[in-house]
């Protein structure tokens, strides 16, 4: 389509999908969003890394055409608009996209840019990846444990935004329908006249799309393990309903290729725990995938004092939202975690920083831009640029081994050598 406002490349192809395959060119179209605040420090070192990294792995064979789109402040000065339409069509049109972080506008309107975005293009999928680098401090004694994949579910749950704030008629109206129709309920709520409403909807098909992405996901990735993470014992036709499903759509669509606790959980009732447990070791050392479910509170005192048990986590908008930078923690903060956001049906798929836009450090070079450079190494991967993905670690992997880093980590690592946010992306480049 036309666009009034964003300069397609000359020379560039769009990325398409075909039975559920992307199909990506040599020179793929890719729209960005360079972010607010440090998003302009970062995007600029981050873009020459990724650059660099597909020029080493493909010698000119591949190349990225970049494609400027807006959102964010920069949108707003220049058009009048924190989101310009034409960047959600593009990220339509053009399927896959990287962003940097932007800032959520104060009273009224949209009330996140990157959730708004999420719920335009249906991005069901927030895939988080947490792994340690040598060398990176942590507050844990083990930071090399921590190997995980996170898929949180992006479109339901509290994050629906279905919320009546206390005393305004919409509330009024609600608790009156709750008191009528649902008179139990109602007596539940300790202080009714005085209470802020919100819902939490959870559905099969949400619940269903997710899961499916984990397994998939794992399978193909030579995983462990995938664990329903949910607080059901409390919440449970929402939360305990996610396990539910996920479980039954585990066994129903991966049977062959899956073992889940469901069904060591059948046969123990019928034949014992020792069958129980003698079906489970035996599916595993078949190669079968193993699917366990843990609850939400148990989870975050498990993944820092019993990591290595952990590896795909599947679970819902509000408990992958904690899950994830409490995660990020163990390994660095983050300044260095990267995220996608996708939807793997349509083949949608924007990657981006997970931190905010630390406004107070803009247009200094300071700032770590592994967050936007990770994202961009996850976007390879997902096109099928493993060689080039993989160049990006090795340049992370090296700069930050040599002690070559930006302020955050200069300040906890011993004998560290501080850097500018462009100089880092230099070391990056030289460890490839």
């Amino acid at each position: 389509m036309p666009y009034e406002h964003i300069q397609v490349p000359a020379g560039g192809e769009k990325i398409s999908i075909a039975d559920g395959q992307l199909h990506v060119p040599d020179h793929p179209i890719l729209p960005f969003i360079e972010g607010d605040g440090t998003g302009r420090d970062i995007w600029r070192a981050a873009v020459r890394v990724l650059d660099a990294a597909v020029e080493k792995a493909y010698g000119g064979r591949r190349k990225i055409a970049w494609m400027e789109v807006f959102a964010g402040e920069k949108s707003f000065n220049q058009f009048g608009t924190w989101l310009l339409d034409e960047s959600v069509e593009a990220f339509k049109e053009y399927l896959v996209g990287i962003k940097g972080p932007l800032t959520t506008p104060i009273g009224g309107g949209i009330r996140s840019l990157n959730v708004a975005l999420r719920k335009l293009l249906d991005l069901y999928v927030c895939l988080r990846p947490v792994r340690w680098f040598q060398g990176v401090p942590s507050p844990v004694k083990r930071p090399q444990d921590v190997d995980m994949v996170i898929f949180r579910e992006n479109t339901e749950d509290i994050y629906t935004g279905i919320e009546f704030e206390q005393d305004t008629p919409d509330n009024a109206r609600f608790m009156a329908l709750l008191k009528e129709h649902f008179p139990k309920e109602y007596a539940k709520i300790r202080f009714p006249d005085s209470a802020g409403i919100g819902l939490k909807p959870v559905s099969v098909e949400g619940t269903e799309r997710l899961v499916r992405a984990a397994v998939q996901y794992a399978l193909v990735n030579g995983r462990r393990s995938v664990t329903l993470v949910h607080k059901g014992n409390i919440m449970k036709y929402t939360e305990g309903s996610f396990r539910n499903w996920g479980y039954a759509l585990a066994e129903r669509e991966f049977g062959d290729r899956v073992y889940t606790w469901e069904q060591w959980e059948r046969t123990r009732q019928a034949q014992g725990e020792a069958a129980a447990n003698a079906e489970q070791k035996a599916a595993l050392a078949g190669g079968k995938l193993l699917v366990k479910d843990a609850i939400a509170d148990i989870v975050f005192q498990q993944t820092i004092t019993r990591a290595s048990e952990f590896d795909v986590i599947a679970t819902m908008n509000l408990n992958g939202d904690y899950l994830s930078d409490a995660l990020a923690a163990q390994v660095g903060g983050i300044g260095i975690a990267p995220g996608g956001n996708i939807n793997y049906a349509t083949g949608h798929a924007i990657f981006e920083a997970t931190h905010g836009t630390a406004p107070k450090y803009a247009d200094l070079d300071k700032v770590n831009p592994g967050s936007v450079i990770l994202s961009g190494e996850m976007m390879f991967r997902y096109l099928g640029w493993t060689e080039a993905a993989d160049l990006v670690i090795k340049g992370m992997d090296g700069a930050i081994a040599a002690g070559t880093v930006t302020y955050d980590f200069a300040r906890l690592m011993q004998g560290a050598t501080e850097v500018k946010c462009s100089e880092f992306g230099d070391a990056l480049i030289r460890h490839m």
